[in-house]
């Protein structure tokens, strides 16, 4: 029984097949941690200005 979990551990080891799925997943993750932190960052910048330039529109 040893022998084959051994040989099952060291094909999972070698196995790449699912790199580029946990790769993609990171990079998404990191796409959406930094989309989320510009949109906190700048939404304040943005209302200030949506305020102003209705505030310029004419009646």
């Amino acid at each position: 029984m040893k022998p084959l979990l051994a040989d099952m551990l060291f094909r999972l080891c070698r196995d790449e097949r699912g790199v580029t799925l946990v790769e993609y997943g990171i990079a998404i993750t990191l796409a959406v941690t930094v989309g989320a932190a510009g949109f906190v960052a700048l939404g304040g910048e943005i209302g200030v200005a949506t305020v102003a330039a209705g505030a310029e529109m004419p009646n």
